[in-house]
C-alpha cells in the first residue's frame, strides 16, 4: 500500500487566453444536450434520477407538503403561508431537474405536470414583477425588510429553473416571471436607491446566466454590482431584533470584507461557494474584477485545509459552515450535500477560467463521495448531512422540513454531461471519465466521439472519433493516478503533460481511437498532521473512490479494524452487491471494506472511513 497525504495538492502554473465574450475564460464546457451518456455506472443512477428521484420530489412537493398550495393561495391572495420562507427554492430547484431530465428522458406526463406548476407560479407574481410566496401571505409591506429573509436566493433559482425549462422545451412562461422578478429587483437596489447584501447567496451566478440567455448587458453589471455590495457594512436584519443569535454576522455572511479581498473561507458553506461560483462567472466576463487573487487564495484554504478526504466541506452544525483550519471531527462531520454540489459547481468553473486539472479532481472526489453518498441506490431517501463515522444512528430520510438537498442533488445529476467535455478552439479537454456517445462543435469543427469505459472500477477508458477533429486532445491524468499508459490506434504514445492533462497533438480521422489506461492501486491516504481528529489512523482509496467500513460486513467491530504497513488489501468486483462495487478485502480475510457513498444501504450499524493504523 502506497501512503498519499491528502492536502499535498500540487499548486500548477495557469494559463490564459481569449475566447468570445468571456475574455478571462480559457476552456468552455460541452453542453449535456449534447453528450448522452452511455455507462455501467451512471446511467442506472441517471435513469432513477429520471423515474424515482424527481417523482419522489414532485410527491413531495406538491402531496406531501404545501410548497404548490403556497404559490395557490398566492395567486388568490387567500390562505396561509406553510413550511419555511424560501421553501419556494425547493419547487425552483425542482422544476430545474426537470428540465435537465427531460432533456436526457422525454416525458410528456413530467412535462405536463411542470407545465402545471409554471401556470401557478407565475399567477402567484405581483403586478410589480415581484415573487415570493412568504411574503405575499404573510405581508408585502415586510418584504425587502430583511436580508437573510432569502428573496434574492429563491429569485436567483426561479431565473436559473426558468432558463434551463426553456432550453428542454423551448417555452419561456417561467423565464418570464423570472425576468420581471429581476428587473423589479433592479429597480428597488442600486447606487441611486437602497443597497443590498443576499444573506444567501445565488441570484449572482443566476443573473450571469440571464445574461448569457438574453445577451442584456445589464444583467452581468448587476451581478458585479451585488458582489460589490459585500463587505461595506451594509448588511442587516429585520429592524428591531436584538437577539444575538439573530443579528448579522458579517463573517457568516462573506460580508466582511469586500470580496476581491476574500482570502480565507468563513461562515456558511454552501452560501460559500454559491458566492465563488459567482465570482468566477462575473470575472470570466468583466476584466479587471480583481477576484483572481481572491478565489485562487480561497481555493486553497478550502481544499488544503478544510476539507475531508471524501470532498465534503463544512463541519459546525451551528452555522453549516466552517470552524477553525484544520478542525475536521469524522463522526460530527456536516458535510451538507450541497455543500458537496456547491464543490462542483464551484471547482468546474475555476477550470473554465484556469485550464487547470486540479479542479477537476477536486469535482471528482466530491462527485463520487460527498455528493453520491446524499441520495441511496434506489434514489428515494436522503442525506442531508453526511459524516465520515457512526454509531448506526444516520440514516437517510424520505424528505425534511428543509429540504433543499434532494432536489439539488437531483438538478446537478441530471446535468452530468455538462462536466466530462471542455473546449477551446485549439483543444477538447476531457475531464470526466463517463462512457458516453456526444456530437457538438467546437468553432468550425464538428466533433463526433464515443468513449467507453468501466470507471470507476476500472483505469483503462477508450475514446473513438467518429469525424475528423483537428485539435489536440487534453487527457485529464488524476491526481490519484501515479501510472498510465496512453495508445492512439494500438500504438503507445509519450504525450507531454499541461496543468495536469496529457495532450496529444494529431490531426483525428474517423476511426481513431485513443486508449488511456491509468492503473489503480488501493492506497492508505494519511491526513495532514495538523487534522487531530485523524492521528493515528489512514482512509483507504482506489482511483477515485473512498472507502469505509460498514459493520454489515465486519464480524470484527470496526472501531477494533487495524491498518499495518503490512496489510495486504485486494480490489473484488462484486457485480450483485450494493448495485455492483468493486470492495477491498484484507487478504487475511478479518475485514471488508465498501465504497464510502453506498454506506446504509443495508441493515444499521456502525461506519468510520479513518481506520486505525499502527506503525
Amino acid at each position: 500500500m502506497k501512503k498519499t497525504f491528502l492536502f499535498s495538492i500540487i499548486m500548477l502554473g495557469l494559463t490564459a487566453c481569449q475566447t468570445d465574450n468571456r475574455p478571462n475564460l480559457v476552456n468552455q464546457h460541452i453542453d449535456f444536450s449534447q453528450v448522452r451518456v452511455e455507462d455501467s455506472f451512471w446511467s442506472p443512477r441517471l435513469e432513477r434520477v429520471a423515474h424515482v428521484t424527481i417523482p419522489v420530489c414532485i410527491d413531495q412537493t406538491e402531496v406531501q407538503t404545501g410548497r404548490i398550495r403556497n404559490f395557490e393561495n398566492a395567486a388568490k391572495g387567500e390562505g396561509g403561508h406553510s413550511g419555511i420562507f424560501f421553501d419556494d427554492s425547493d419547487v425552483y430547484k425542482a422544476l430545474e431537474a426537470i428540465s435537465y431530465s427531460l432533456t436526457n428522458y422525454p416525458d410528456s406526463a413530467m412535462e405536463a405536470k411542470a407545465d402545471e406548476w409554471i401556470a401557478k407560479i407565475a399567477a402567484a407574481q405581483q403586478p410589480d414583477g415581484y415573487i415570493n410566496t412568504f411574503y405575499t401571505l404573510t405581508g408585502l409591506d415586510k418584504r425587502w425588510t430583511d436580508m437573510d429573509k432569502h428573496e434574492m436566493y429563491c429569485a436567483g433559482h426561479l431565473i436559473e429553473a426558468g432558463i434551463a425549462y426553456k432550453k428542454a422545451t423551448g417555452k419561456t412562461d417561467l423565464l418570464n416571471v423570472g425576468i420581471r422578478m429581476a428587473d423589479h429587483i433592479m429597480s428597488l437596489f442600486n447606487d441611486n436607491a437602497r443597497h443590498w447584501v443576499p444573506g444567501h447567496e445565488e441570484i449572482e451566478l443566476a443573473l450571469v446566466k440571464l445574461y448569457e440567455e438574453t445577451h442584456e448587458r445589464k444583467y452581468l453589471d448587476y451581478a458585479y454590482w451585488i458582489l460589490s455590495q459585500r463587505g461595506h457594512g451594509y448588511g442587516y436584519t429585520k429592524e428591531g431584533i436584538t437577539d444575538s443569535l439573530n443579528q448579522w454576522n458579517a463573517p457568516y455572511y462573506q460580508d466582511a470584507v469586500p470580496v476581491r479581498d476574500l482570502r480565507s473561507i468563513s461562515g456558511h458553506a454552501v452560501r460559500s461557494m454559491y458566492l465563488y461560483c459567482g465570482m468566477n462567472d462575473v470575472a470570466a466576463r468583466i476584466p479587471d474584477t480583481g477576484y483572481e487573487e481572491a478565489l485562487d487564495s480561497l481555493w486553497v484554504d478550502v481544499t488544503m485545509r478544510n476539507m475531508y478526504v471524501t470532498g465534503g466541506i463544512g463541519v459546525a452544525y451551528c452555522t453549516e459552515g466552517f470552524a477553525t483550519d484544520y478542525e475536521l471531527p469524522n463522526k460530527e462531520a456536516y458535510c451538507e450535500t450541497c455543500a458537496s454540489v456547491g464543490m462542483a459547481l464551484w471547482n468546474s468553473r475555476m477550470a473554465e477560467r484556469t485550464g487547470d486539472a486540479r479542479y477537476y479532481d477536486i469535482l471528482e472526489r466530491s462527485v463520487y463521495n460527498a455528493m453520491l453518498a446524499g441520495i441511496n441506490l434506489d434514489g428515494n431517501l436522503f442525506f442531508y448531512v453526511n459524516p465520515l463515522a457512526s454509531d448506526g444512528n444516520h440514516h437517510r430520510k424520505a424528505w425534511y422540513g428543509c429540504a433543499c438537498c434532494p432536489s439539488n442533488i437531483c438538478r446537478f445529476l441530471a446535468s452530468l454531461g455538462n462536466y466530462i467535455y471542455a473546449a477551446k478552439d485549439t483543444a477538447l479537454y476531457v475531464n470526466l471519465y463517463i462512457g458516453n456517445q456526444a456530437v457538438f462543435n467546437v468553432g468550425n469543427n464538428n466533433v463526433a466521439l464515443d468513449m467507453t469505459t468501466r470507471y470507476p472500477w476500472e483505469g483503462q477508458t477508450d475514446i473513438t472519433f467518429r469525424n475528423p477533429m483537428n485539435k489536440s486532445l487534453m487527457l485529464r491524468i488524476p491526481a490519484w493516478c501515479r501510472q498510465y499508459t496512453v495508445a492512439v490506434n494500438g500504438e503507445t504514445v509519450a504525450p507531454e503533460v499541461y496543468n495536469g492533462y496529457a495532450c496529444i497533438k494529431r490531426d483525428w480521422q474517423s476511426g481513431d481511437r485513443l486508449s488511456v489506461n491509468m492503473s489503480m492501486p488501493v492506497e492508505t491516504v494519511a491526513a495532514d498532521p495538523r487534522v487531530k481528529a485523524d492521528t493515528g489512523r489512514r482512509a483507504v482509496q482506489r482511483g477515485p473512490i473512498v472507502y469505509c467500513a460498514e459493520q454489515a460486513d465486519n464480524a470484527l467491530d470496526i472501531d477494533s479494524i487495524t491498518l499495518t504497513a503490512d496489510t495486504k488489501l485486494s480490489p473484488v468486483f462484486k457485480p450483485q452487491m450494493l448495485d455492483g462495487v468493486v470492495v477491498i478485502d484484507a487478504q487475511d480475510s478479518t475485514f471488508r471494506l465498501i465504497p464510502y457513498y453506498a454506506w446504509d444501504n443495508r441493515q444499521a450499524g456502525k461506519m468510520a472511513v479513518w481506520l486505525n493504523f499502527a506503525e
